[in-house]
């Protein structure tokens, strides 16, 4: 098997995270300080690994969905489209303010012929706006066993700091 550029091994099927746990925080934001603390202090941090245990998928409502939000929002997503292809298309052609008019043009009546039809079909079934998320109850930091013991002592430091 031939390595990627730079050497570095390739990174195969999916496999569970190996160490042993050298610190666990309620969010990621703290487990990548802890791994920054560590880095920090000259810590071989490639023997590290942070895991989201207790995996959650979090919707976000974020807004009611209405005609005038599938339209506006069609607008500036197909405008922005319309930007991006008449722009390519006039750099070729050396004729960019018609290519920029065309594609936005063409770029707002497709986007809001599309996000219309989508929304029409829906059928009130779904009026609402939303992000979703992946987040973990908890982020624990994995270490190699080799370096472990001296991993689990800086962070203690650094629990002790604050």
């Amino acid at each position: 098997m031939t390595r990627p550029i730079g050497g570095a091994k390739p990174l195969g099927l999916p496999t569970p995270p190996t160490g042993w746990p050298i610190g666990s925080y309620p969010t990621y934001a703290e487990a990548q300080k802890a791994v920054d603390y560590l880095s920090d202090h000259q810590f071989p941090v490639r023997d590290v690994t942070i895991v989201g245990v207790d995996l959650m998928q979090v919707e976000r409502i974020v807004g009611r969905l209405n005609w005038p939000r599938v339209i506006g929002g069609a607008v500036v997503a197909g405008a922005w489209i319309g930007v991006f292809i008449g722009l390519l298309i006039g750099i070729f052609t050396g004729q960019i303010l018609g290519a920029l008019l065309t594609g936005i043009t063409f770029g707002v009546m497709f986007w809001v012929i599309m996000q219309s039809v989508q929304y029409a079909a829906s059928r009130g079934q779904r009026d609402f706006q939303s992000t979703m998320q992946l987040v973990a109850g908890r982020y624990d930091v994995l270490c190699d066993p080799r370096t472990a013991e001296q991993g689990r002592d800086l962070l203690a430091q650094l629990s002790h700091a604050h």
